[in-house]
């Protein structure tokens, strides 16, 4: 059973775009409403989220170059699913470790838990592809 590169690659490319569309949407929106999240999170007012916005968005364009490209690099895809991976125990150590508001702790979870959906779907991805590639 021969099967094309991007009915092999479906589940990794579908797992990026969607990851970097969750991104850019979440940078842009960090950039845009700094100030009252900022507040929203329980943070003092001398904190800014911008670097992390800008951050998001630059992850976003690389995960979107790499899910368009005619065959996936397999290793960005690997380092995109540990780099989701870090943003979960980061998350989840940053809720204990730093004075959020409920509704704060409560969204930075929410979040880290997409983006643990999308480096499990990004995974799967990895592993169908592989698997497939043994028997091509």
């Amino acid at each position: 059973m021969n099967q094309s590169v991007q009915e092999r690659q479906g589940l990794l490319k579908k797992a990026l775009i969607g990851n970097a569309v969750f991104s850019i949407l979440s940078g842009a929106a960090i950039l845009l409403a700094n100030r009252w999240l900022v507040g929203f999170l329980g943070l003092s007012d001398k904190v800014s989220l911008a670097i992390l916005g800008v951050s998001l968005i630059v992850y976003a364009a690389i995960l979107w170059l790499n899910a368009r490209r005619p065959k996936i690099r397999i290793t960005d895809a690997w380092i995109a699913v540990a780099m989701d991976a870090v943003w979960v125990v980061g998350s989840y150590a940053v809720i204990f470790l730093v004075p959020f508001s409920v509704a704060g702790k409560w969204v930075i979870a929410l979040v880290a838990e997409v983006v643990l959906a999308f480096a499990l779907l990004q995974w799967l991805g990895i592993r169908r592809v592989r698997k497939s590639d043994q028997y091509v």
